[in-house]
């Protein structure tokens, strides 16, 4: 029977069939309905989801095939989470190349959708570090792709949104730490010239800088937290997080996140953030939101639209400020916007998000029109900028901005297994 889903935004709502995977040498159930694999349901819109399709859900490929760990290289299965890499390397001296800010996403949904963190303008996407993987079409071929051995299809498949096939297992690159532990420094600014001045400084001599920027702010426009990190060298601690997690029990009947309770969170959070160096676990540096489980449900029962883009240098300052201004005159908004600048590197796929410039990523609670008005608003501010915006956080982006943003899109179409498709696929491509 047909199972009802959405994605972590909880909206938009698709009814497909859903055919559990467990081991990678299955075959695919081949029938009338197109299909799409799905991981662990952690993109935002519907880049997962595929309306009147089949899912195929990825988690029961949960095996690690093979670790090397005097040179840092792993091979696992496409549906184990971060997490459990994180617990099975971080003892032995290993941390992920790159991590987006929750660690309870797969290692092929981090493949398909090019995933970026706070360290891209050291070691770019998550893609960058993937030195093979198996993929498997609908016609049963199984073809290894790399950058030297089907690497066409190895660069339409980074980023590729699961349309060229299912991954099976894949092979990546790992980085050497000492410990589990962080040396941050954090500081507030005042503006987006005090941003954009502490973020020089930091990529001067850190590997992960990011910034929380108050969305809610009209007076003191740009003000935020930036929070710059290395891994710890040898020899230093601190307290380890206790383990589990804090849970929202239910879904309100209405979205918590409202102009009164987000004016009230970012004026404690920008007067209490603890400034200065300080040494920390890496958990609460990279996935703050992890320790909220099912932290969606604040929203309330229409969830909410995340919303990141993109704009290019030369555009920063002037199109940041214009968006912020919109969205603090909007009174929406999320209590986590997140603000960092890109390095410039070359793209790991066809349609890699990442590029050079600044990003902005935050939550808008699902109010209807009202929304999706202020969303195509901000658009046209980055389409003019020459912007672009991530497909996996997005649920309502047009057909012509998607191929504004992705010029390339055309040259996927050739690598697209012809019985894979998506929601998002079907309509930004209609």
């Amino acid at each position: 029977m047909p199972a009802a889903g959405s994605s972590w935004g909880r909206y938009p709502r698709a009814r497909q069939e859903i055919a559990q995977l467990h081991w990678r040498d299955t075959t695919l159930p081949l029938g009338e309905r197109s299909m799409l694999p799905y991981g662990n349901g952690r993109s935002y819109g519907d880049v997962c989801l595929n309306d009147g399709g089949t899912l195929l859900a990825t988690r029961g490929l949960d095996r690690y095939i093979d670790f090397d760990a005097e040179h840092g290289l792993l091979r696992c299965e496409a549906g184990v989470l971060f997490s459990e890499i994180l617990d099975l390397i971080v003892p032995r001296g290993w941390f992920l190349p790159v991590t987006p800010g929750t660690r309870y996403v797969t290692v092929g949904g981090a493949i398909a959708n090019d995933v970026h963190g706070k360290n891209h303008h050291r070691a770019g996407t998550f893609g960058e570090h993937v030195q093979r993987f198996e993929l498997l079409r609908s016609d049963g071929s199984r073809l290894e792709c790399s950058r030297t051995r089907n690497a066409e299809l190895f660069g339409a498949t980074i980023a590729g949104l699961g349309l060229t096939g299912l991954i099976t297992w894949a092979e990546f690159s790992l980085q050497r730490i000492a410990g589990p532990w962080m040396a941050t420094d954090t500081r507030r600014f005042g503006n987006l010239d005090e941003f954009f001045s502490l973020s020089a400084e930091a990529e001067r001599d850190h590997d992960y800088a990011v910034a929380w920027v108050d969305c809610a702010a009209r007076k003191s426009l740009g003000r935020g937290v930036f929070i710059s990190a290395n891994h710890a060298p040898a020899g230093v601690s601190a307290k380890t997080p206790r383990k589990g997690v804090l849970a929202v029990p239910f879904t309100p009947p209405i979205s918590l996140i409202n102009s009164l309770s987000l004016n009230a969170f970012n004026e404690l959070y920008f007067n209490r953030a603890r400034t200065g160096h300080a040494i920390d676990h890496y958990a609460p540096y990279f996935y703050p939101l992890d320790a909220i489980g099912e932290w969606n449900r604040i929203y309330g029962p229409r969830g909410f639209l995340q919303y990141q883009c993109v704009v290019p240098p030369a555009h920063a300052r002037e199109t940041t400020r214009a968006l912020l201004e919109r969205i603090a005159a909007s009174g929406s908004g999320s209590f986590l916007s997140v603000l960092k600048v890109f390095g410039d590197r070359p793209p790991a796929g066809l349609l890699s998000f990442a590029r050079a410039g600044t990003t902005l990523a935050l939550d808008f609670p699902n109010h209807g029109a009202e929304t999706f008005s202020l969303l195509d608003r901000l658009d046209d501010i980055v389409a003019a900028a020459g912007g672009a915006v991530y497909p996996a956080k997005d649920a309502r982006m047009s057909g012509e901005r998607f191929r504004t943003y992705f010029p390339r899109w055309q040259d996927m179409l050739a690598h697209i297994d012809p019985r894979f498709s998506s929601g998002f696929w079907r309509r930004v491509t209609a």
